[in-house]
């Protein structure tokens, strides 16, 4: 016989859909006392996955769900971004997310919650804070195994990926997925750069999209994005291009 207790748990499962995921935030939301809490999980009707989340008992959760259960269920604003995003919508068709390393991004100053930083999700976790572009500009839902989970566009995922570069991302590599992205958006790419305040990141997409040449370069209107003044050495003896002003490695120039 089920238990009111019972129901209003499964209600609360219901509510977060697919996932698997419930924070102590929602549980106090939903109106379930610490009393109550500590009742389900010694009767065995939820697990703690760390101090301030839970699960099902014996059910296998995966980074996406955790990841929709901080985006949905807190006030962390934080989106995976970067390779991943491009990994997981078919612009780096020879990353393997498993076992790899999962790039998020938020607000300057946003720190994860430790029940997800401390788990074993079988991939490495770099969180990046940064305020080099506006908060949730160039931000989608995508799902990912039927989890709804918000990440960049194909258009802020390589500007952050420039972020990275070259000391968390080979600027070749980078090329090379740049020369992929044929179908990006010129509009959302104006959007991106305009308000984007690393003019090293605003150089080198410029540089890498009037290298690769895709149509939609051809409806960027440079002369309205600001590029700063003086040189950028982003690699030490590299090459040097005088329109950017940005110095380069050698085997990407000579791409």
């Amino acid at each position: 016989m089920t238990t009111k207790k019972e129901t209003k748990l499964k209600s609360l499962f219901n509510l977060v859909q697919h996932s698997n995921v419930v924070t102590s935030s929602l549980l106090k939301t939903a109106g379930i006392s610490n009393d109550l809490r500590r009742y389900y999980v010694n009767s065995g009707w939820l697990e703690s996955v760390g101090s301030g989340a839970y699960k099902k008992p014996n059910d296998n959760i995966e980074w996406q769900e955790a990841i929709n259960a901080i985006q949905k269920q807190t006030e962390i604003n934080v989106h995976v971004g970067g390779l991943s995003a491009l990994s997981l919508q078919g612009h780096a068709h020879y990353f393997r997310l498993n076992n790899e390393t999962l790039y998020l991004f938020s607000e300057q100053k946003t720190k994860l919650p430790k029940w997800f930083t401390d788990y074993d999700w079988g991939v490495e976790l770099f969180h990046k804070p940064s305020s080099f572009l506006p908060k949730n500009m160039g931000v989608k839902e995508l799902k990912i195994k039927e989890i709804s989970v918000l990440v960049s566009t194909p258009e802020r995922a390589m500007l952050e990926c420039l972020y990275l570069a070259p000391q968390k991302l080979d600027l070749v590599e980078s090329y090379q997925i740049f020369e992929g992205l044929v179908n990006l958006k010129p509009k959302l790419i104006m959007e991106l750069l305009q308000n984007c305040n690393s003019i090293k990141v605003k150089r080198l997409f410029l540089y890498m999209a009037e290298k690769t040449n895709h149509q939609w370069f051809n409806f960027i209107q440079k002369d309205k994005i600001e590029l700063g003044s003086g040189d950028r050495m982003i690699t030490k003896n590299g090459a040097y291009n005088a329109k950017y002003k940005i110095t380069v490695p050698k085997e990407l120039s000579e791409l």
